[in-house]
């Protein structure tokens, strides 16, 4: 394995990052405390600081000891990482301190951004006790605003007075469901409000940091230019988001057929459009290079414009590792010093990880470097497939063996959070991917000559149909048969075992090892009798699950594969609604609709299923009077029907009570209440997300 010899000894970093991420992932999951952290890093520390003393025989006896110390050195390093960037560990938390109905003074964050019923926007927040001794805390908020002209006047900056409680934002905990807590926690968002015009006091000072001011100005002005010059809301939309990743203008609908067809990569900021500030810039400050006491001024140019973009993009995961990545190149390319890619990409993301350990959960920071480290290691490898003579064939070809190598590591990963495979990703990449940088260009040269409202009409009309052309050719690859393979479903050991195969028989072909053949065969095969038994599992299963929509009733009644629905008809028609709330618990439990379920029975809302007896009692559920009392293992309340949990229990003999969340909060809390008196158990899936009971 000299191959895997040569890379270890010339990327340092990555023996750095691997200790880095274990600390992060052990931290987080294991809850490992400060002192621990700590006391491992010291104890390491000291055994490293000896080891960097002592004598050359000595370090040669003990060189393993060596190796272990500097790997708890890091470990404990990326644990105590995660645990101060945690905000829960933090002495002044928002949650530690704020009471409900005290009055706040909110600062905002960002420009309100516009949603559909309401207006968005995040602050800092500033407790106001009742003496005059304001408390600064830390974690912010999300604001919504109800529409009204009011609120027009406020922006980054602006300040107000809140008295109303704030919301602890919560997980619907609906299986499969994407963990908005957590992305929230991580982004040190705790609560939410929502706020009607009389519902809080706009003060009239503002508190502005200049630099995040001129970047929002910035980016407000480039949205600006974008949606005056070039025509139709889709092509605009989409040409705000090419340029600085501005979506509160996209088109959902063209997101969907740009994700279905797995080029979505080119709306979201990433080193494809850094790659592409870079080659500009170095195009355009190539005459710096030419001159001896102007050369250094190139580099520093360099850098200080891709950052300049990448915090004009938003500065996420994905954007600051590119910015960090060609940083370290443009660094290296004028020091002359030649430079590993390997150690390039570990180092910034042993950096990136440094400043924000939770990043290592970020889809865009995954996906990022699978997509960077896929393409170095398979690009040339598939390229030399065919030699083509021709220049423009050949270039096409090129742009091929990029797509199919970026696939390679990051299908796995994009399966497991995105659950689907776009099977026509070749060819649509064909045209996407030029035609998304010729605009990105275009809209560059848009915003320099927009102060000439002439060549900026024209070019703003050359961008609406390249743009137009774009769309269109996704929409249709998305249109055609096949175009997606849907729900899939990867765990995390599939995931692992699968990387490995991955892994294995790529050093096989590139390196002509049979050790990578056997093993790649070996993880393979175990990846595919995970996947066998994760299937025989789904067929045996029996469960009902209640789930928790707002407003709505949906329940599932699954039988090994097979499911039977029963809920608000809205669920049915509405694909956000049913995609986000139900479709992942579905493709988790590996489900397949079906018109009647041979074990599912029902008559006047009373469902017998398996060995189990579900009443569902609705406002059109009607009582009837029978000699003896109604059997049902569980009692569903839903869409707020009148009555009182005695005079339930007077007609319906029952193990436990679901109140599902179609129920008013003040009903919800009352039936609590009189189960908790009646020792009857009750589950309310508002507060504990969805019920799931397993009858085998």
């Amino acid at each position: 394995m000299p191959y895997i010899k040569y890379t270890w000894k010339e990327a340092p970093f990555i023996r750095l990052i691997i200790p880095l991420i274990a600390g992060i992932l052990l931290q987080w999951n294991l809850n490992i405390t400060s002192t621990i952290a700590w006391t491992i890093l010291i104890t390491s520390l000291i055994a490293f600081i000896v080891f960097s003393f002592a004598k050359v025989g000595f370090l040669f006896k003990w060189n393993k000891l060596n190796g272990v110390s500097i790997n708890l050195l890091l470990i404990a390093l990326g644990m105590l990482l995660s645990y101060y960037k945690n905000m829960a560990h933090q002495q002044n938390w928002i949650s530690k301190f704020y009471q409900p109905g005290q009055a706040m003074k909110l600062t905002l964050e960002e420009p309100l951004s516009e949603k559909a019923k309401s207006y968005k926007s995040v602050a800092s927040v500033l407790l106001l006790p009742d003496s005059n001794d304001a408390k600064p805390v830390k974690g912010n908020i999300v604001l919504y605003f109800q529409k009204a002209s009011s609120i027009l006047n406020l922006d980054y900056g602006s300040q107000i007075i809140i008295t109303k409680n704030l919301q602890p934002i919560k997980n619907s905990n609906n299986p499969g469901t994407f963990n908005y807590e957590r992305y929230a926690a991580f982004q040190d968002i705790y609560y939410q409000v929502y706020l009607k015009p009389n519902e809080f006091v706009i003060l009239n000072t503002k508190e502005e940091n200049a630099f995040s001011k001129f970047i929002f100005q910035t980016r407000k002005k480039i949205v600006s230019i974008l949606s005056t010059y070039i025509p139709g809301d889709k092509e605009s939309g989409l040409a705000e988001a090419l340029l600085i990743g501005y979506k509160d203008d996209l088109d959902m609908t063209l997101v969907q057929s740009y994700s279905n067809t797995g080029v979505v990569h080119v709306v979201a900021i990433s080193g494809l459009h850094l790659g592409l500030i870079y080659w500009l810039l170095n195009l355009l400050l190539k005459p710096f290079y030419k001159r001896k006491h102007t050369r250094w001024l190139k580099p520093v140019l360099v850098i200080a414009g891709l950052w300049l973009f990448a915090i004009l993009a938003g500065a996420g995961p994905s954007v600051i590792r590119s910015a960090v990545m060609f940083t370290c190149i443009v660094i290296g390319e004028s020091l002359k010093r030649p430079t590993s890619i390997y150690n390039t990409l570990a180092a910034s993301a042993f950096l990136l990880l440094s400043y924000n350990p939770f990043w290592l959960w970020d889809v865009g920071f995954q996906l990022s470097y699978a997509a960077v480290l896929s393409i170095v290691i398979f690009m040339k490898p598939i390229y030399d497939w065919f030699y083509i003579q021709n220049k423009m064939l050949d270039f096409i070809w090129k742009l091929n063996t990029i797509t199919i190598a970026a696939q390679i590591l990051t299908v796995p990963v994009s399966i497991y959070h995105f659950h689907q495979f776009p099977n026509y990703f070749l060819f649509t990449n064909i045209l996407a991917v030029p035609l998304s940088s010729l605009i990105v260009l275009g809209e560059i040269l848009l915003c320099t000559v927009s102060i000439i409202p002439l060549l900026a009409k024209y070019a703003g009309i050359a961008l609406h149909w390249l743009i137009w052309v774009m769309n269109s050719f996704v929409e249709h690859m998305g249109s055609l048969p096949f175009s997606l393979w849907d729900s899939l479903y990867f765990s995390i050991p599939q995931l692992i075992l699968l990387y490995a195969a991955i892994i294995g028989l790529s050093f096989w072909l590139l390196q002509k090892t049979k050790t990578g053949l056997k093993a790649g065969l070996i993880f393979f095969i175990g990846f595919m009798m995970l996947r066998s038994w994760s299937f025989y599992q789904s067929s045996q299963q029996q469960k009902i699950i209640v789930y928790n929509v707002p407003q709505h009733t949906a329940i599932d009644f699954i039988n090994g594969r097979e499911y039977g629905f029963v809920g608000d008809s809205i669920l049915l028609e509405d694909d956000f609604l049913r995609n986000f709330h139900l479709k992942p618990s579905r493709i988790l439990h590996r489900m397949n609709l079906t018109d009647s379920l041979n074990t599912l029975s029902t008559t006047n809302n009373y469902f017998l299923f398996g060995d189990k007896k579900i009443l569902l009692i609705d406002t059109n559920y009607r009582f009837e009077p029978l000699p003896e009392k109604i059997k049902a293992d569980i009692v569903i309340l839903s869409k707020n029907p009148k009555l009182y949990i005695n005079n339930l229990l007077k007609s319906v003999d029952c193990k436990q009570i679901i109140i599902d969340a179609s129920n008013s909060k003040w009903k919800v809390d009352k039936w609590q209440q009189d189960c908790s008196n009646a020792g009857l158990p009750c589950f309310s899936v508002v507060d504990k997300g969805a019920f799931v009971m397993n009858f085998r």
